[in-house]
């Protein structure tokens, strides 16, 4: 610590000589017209003869990320947004001046250069600099150049220094970028119009989740951050747009783990005159093209599995896979008390007040969810833990929806819409006496959601997508802050 704290006296001291010298550490007037790729993507099949006669001249700049001093010469990698580069610069070369300013440089800052390319000795693309102009000084040090930044929570919590000092950090994001851009482009070339709905909600709807609560001073009212955008995209589709999505940010008042965060990104998009059926075929076609732009293959590694995206997927109903994975009798699904008996008997103590439905997703999750490693359709779940959802026509006790398990994890849920006025009424009731009766992620009563499907909401399936989940997927991250810029954390210690 010590010598960490020397290390930022003396850049301090530097500063100051530089101030004394007439010069602004942090001008802003250098126009830079090359990056480092640009440069390589030019000059890099020119051999030292070529480069010669060819007299490339460029103008790039970037942080210093390594340095090695050999007096009035120096050897230095810049880095900017595209990669890095060789600069040489010697004090011949950019004049007195322009090397005392130099001399006063350290890893981490940032510099603009001008000059010609070249190769050296050992064959390695180099800039040498006929001008050299400091564009921001850096008074904390990087990281040792061996050693790197490794320790997880500075990483997240100082993400700006992660994206630095690991290059792979930074592609993790530029494909989080590209995975995006390519459900728009998916979405939009099918004629999905993508909108912008309430973050703040007056009821949090469209989810079994715990919000978080503030106030509005002006209106004096309590508000939601949104859960889901689920209740006003359906809106929308009432009004007339019949495909529509949005790339929402959501909002849950739960715990953090390598797959949740407080804060996440969702897709959500809702297709009208369509069912959960057809939303299958739409999610395998979407997720198999976007992983062959991103990976080059269908066939991923995720932590050490392979992963086969190629259509079709393994299609299984909630009922098929927990007698398939347990010894469980059929009579758990007619029978609420025998459900609670074969939990408790697996090891799953669940309070009697829970609804049938809600036993058997805990049993579910209990038992079969592990085993689905390979994408799965896990359709048909009760009615009772899905209030937004179309009744099965042959099974009233269950509905058409269908989870996408991959990894053993949720990535997508969808089902077709219930648009029953009268029964979305009924399910609202029920989720208010389940919510009295201690489910606190039970769904509130939204009177205006009611109203607006007795204007009639054509039949339609909608459907949500973890963006964060399926680019830990793409990207083989194996924690949700490996692909949130900035994840939630404990308060820093002072």
């Amino acid at each position: 610590m010590t010598e960490k704290i020397g290390e930022v006296e003396q850049r301090i001291s530097k500063l100051e000589g530089l101030k004394q010298l007439g010069v602004n550490p942090y001008p802003n007037d250098f126009a830079v017209k090359d990056t480092a790729k640009e440069i390589i993507d030019r000059c890099g099949g020119l051999d030292k003869e070529l480069l010669e006669t060819h007299n490339e001249k460029v103008k790039c700049a970037g942080r210093i990320m390594a340095f090695r001093d050999f007096g009035k010469a120096s050897f230095l990698h810049i880095q900017d947004r595209t990669g890095k580069i060789q600069v040489y610069i010697k004090k011949d070369l950019i004049g007195e001046n322009a090397f005392k300013i130099f001399k006063n440089c350290d890893i981490g800052d940032i510099i603009g250069v001008v000059g010609r390319v070249f190769r050296t000795k050992t064959n390695e693309l180099t800039i040498e600099a006929k001008d050299m102009q400091l564009l921001a000084k850096s008074l904390l040090p990087l990281p040792e150049k061996w050693h790197g930044l490794t320790d997880i929570e500075t990483r997240y919590r100082q993400r700006y220094l992660d994206l630095i000092v690991n290059p792979e950090v930074k592609d993790v994001f530029i494909k989080r970028t590209r995975i995006i851009q390519l459900i728009r482009d998916f979405l939009n070339k099918r004629d999905f119009l993508e909108v912008e709905t309430p973050m703040m909600q007056s009821i949090p709807g469209g989810a079994a989740a715990r919000p978080f609560k503030t106030h509005h001073n002006a209106l004096d009212i309590d508000l939601f951050l949104r859960i889901a955008p689920e209740l006003y995209l359906k809106r929308l589709v009432i009004g007339g747009f019949e495909r529509v999505y949005e790339i929402n940010r959501n909002f849950r008042n739960e715990g953090i783990s390598t797959q949740h965060n407080p804060e996440f990104t969702m897709l959500e998009f809702y297709l009208a005159y369509a069912t959960f059926e057809d939303l299958m075929a739409l999610t395998e076609e979407m997720f198999s093209s976007i992983a062959k732009e991103i990976c080059g293959t269908l066939t991923i590694e995720y932590q050490g599995q392979k992963i086969d995206l190629t259509p079709p997927w393994q299609r299984i109903s909630v009922k098929d896979a927990i007698l398939k994975y347990s010894d469980a009798d059929e009579g758990i699904f007619t029978d609420k008390k025998k459900a609670l008996a074969f939990a408790k008997k697996i090891g799953i103590d669940l309070p009697e007040a829970f609804s049938h439905g809600k036993i058997i997703l805990e049993i579910f999750e209990h038992v079969a969810e592990p085993k689905f490693i390979q994408p799965t359709f896990v359709t048909h779940y009760p009615l009772e833990v899905s209030p937004l959802s179309r009744k099965n026509e042959k099974d009233s006790t269950l509905v058409d929806r269908f989870e996408l398990l991959i990894c053993s994890r949720e990535i997508a849920n969808a089902f077709s819409e219930l648009n029953d006025p009268i029964d979305q009424k009924q399910r609202f009731i029920q989720q208010i006496r389940e919510k009295e009766a201690g489910d606190t992620e039970a769904h509130l009563m939204d009177d205006d959601f009611v109203r607006a499907l007795e204007y009639g909401m054509p039949p339609t399936a909608g459907e949500g997508i973890g963006i964060d989940r399926l680019v830990m997927l793409l990207t083989n991250a194996a924690s949700i802050r490996d692909v949130i810029l900035f994840p939630q954390l404990r308060q820093e210690k002072s």
